[in-house]
């Protein structure tokens, strides 16, 4: 190694501005000396003793006997209390972690922004601001217990008002009581998402049958103006035809179900006729608003609207049996069991099919009475419909029995009309029993009574 210069005026002070390796002429100190020296001199300079300055952050214990300490960091804690404090923390940490509400009306900020600042800006300036949708800003929508303060605006999020939005429609279906979907909707208070509703409400119907359905039209007209106005239905209304699309996906027919609905809505006068022009001349093209605008131009749209979903929404029993007397009438004219099918489902009346094998009987037995030739034809074609009915679980066996049961109990008033009633109508009761539309044990117990004539 080479030997540098011995040089003897190297001090404390100008140690590290000369390189001295052999530290040769520089006396030794330690760093806890260095320490010990400032805090004496800080001591000096502030008038307190030696003792109490070195006293001041030592270490202590909570309790004698213990290992509980209690350490006071430099100017991080009150002397006399020992607590943390904030106020005499370095790098700019006063202050960190606490709420500035600016929503508070007694928050004000440290430095107020000067608009002759040269590094003023009039979009951070906004922020200042609370945003309202009312006029004054005074009224609340709600208020939230966990702030104890008032909450301006909505108080959920698009996504979490849908999901209410679905459990209260889910309900409503249930009950039918558009009171509490009105309660619902304005515990919300959600105002500016309530176009979300008309979506939401018809996805939902098209997903069911015809009963909810209409039971959807007249939750929109118990809606409209209070709390859904012309603004939201309309809103409402331009989403949903922005996603027929999407809705054809899951269902086919959903073209037409739209239709539906906006023709039901102009009729129930919870949207103007003005709008289908207006969608008309933004959307051209659009079958949709085809659809609606045919079935609107139709004669007698009224009345046939109000019946576009067909009888199995809640209506009286009498309209019901209007209902099956026609589909029934028209079957034995055309004989085709698909369409018969389809109009029995729509019915959407499972516990009342049993009044459907009551009329389809008394329907075959009046035609094929007023014969001259007992060829039973349409006794036949009825007891095939209802074979067709079973094998596709749109009529259950149980259903058709209690049918014939009620058939059997009125057999003597329909003898004045049809004198030949107590043959047919055990001419019908084997057509049953062959075509499998009847439990099995009526099945065996025919089948026993042929064999027992047979033998005879």
């Amino acid at each position: 190694m080479v030997d540098f210069a011995k040089r003897p005026e190297v001090t404390v002070s100008t140690m590290g501005k000369l390189h001295n390796p052999t530290g040769e002429g520089v006396r030794a100190i330690s760093n806890e000396a260095k320490v010990k020296a400032a805090k004496h001199s800080a001591a000096v300079a502030s008038g307190i003793t030696r003792t109490e300055a070195e006293s001041a952050h030592d270490t202590k214990v909570g309790k004698e006997g213990t290992a509980k300490r209690n350490i006071i960091r430099k100017k991080t804690a009150d002397i006399d209390s020992g607590n943390y404090n904030s106020t005499h923390k370095k790098q700019g940490g006063h202050g960190k972690g606490q709420w500035k509400d600016a929503m508070d009306p007694t928050y004000v900020e440290d430095v107020p922004i000067d608009e002759k600042d040269p590094l003023y800006n009039a979009a951070e300036d906004l922020n200042r601001y609370i945003l309202s949708s009312h006029v004054d800003g005074s009224d609340h929508r709600g208020y939230d217990p966990q702030t104890s303060k008032s909450v301006y605006g909505p108080m959920l999020t698009n996504q979490e008002f849908k999901v209410q939005v679905a459990e209260a429609l889910k309900e409503y279906f249930d009950s039918c009581d558009a009171d509490e979907v009105i309660r619902t909707l304005e515990e919300l208070g959600c105002q500016e998402f309530h176009h979300e509703i008309v979506k939401k409400a018809i996805s939902l119907a098209m997903d069911n049958s015809s009963r909810e359905r209409e039971l959807t039209s007249r939750l929109l007209t118990c809606l409209h103006p209070t709390p859904l106005s012309m603004e939201h239905m309309e809103a409402g209304f331009n989403l949903l035809l922005d996603s027929v699309d999407d809705l054809s996906t899951d269902v086919p027919e959903a073209e037409t179900m739209v239709a539906s609905f906006l023709a039901r809505a102009v009729v129930d006068e919870v949207l103007p006729p003005a709008y289908l022009s207006e969608q008309n001349n933004v959307r051209v093209g659009d079958m949709v608003i085809a659809k609606a605008v045919a079935l609107l131009s139709r004669e007698h749209c009224t009345a046939r609207l109000e019946r576009v979903w067909g009888p199995g929404d809640g209506r009286p029993v009498e309209e019901l049996k209007i209902e099956m007397d026609q589909l029934l009438q028209e079957y034995l004219h055309s004989r085709e069991l698909d369409e018969a099918a389809r109009c029995v489902k729509e019915l959407h009346a499972p516990h009342f099919h049993h009044e459907l094998v009551k009329r389809g009987a008394f329907a075959a037995m009046e035609l094929d009475g007023k014969k001259e030739e007992q060829d039973h034809a349409n006794l036949d074609a009825m007891a095939a419909l209802l074979a067709f009915l079973v094998k596709n679980a749109i009529v259950s066996e149980y259903q058709v029995k209690k049918g014939l049961s009620r058939l059997k109990d009125v057999l003597p008033d329909m003898q004045l009309d049809v004198p030949l009633a107590p043959a047919l109508m055990e001419a019908f009761a084997g057509f049953c029993a062959e075509q499998g539309c009847l439990p099995v044990e009526k099945k065996v117990a025919a089948e026993v009574e042929e064999g027992t004539d047979q033998a005879k």
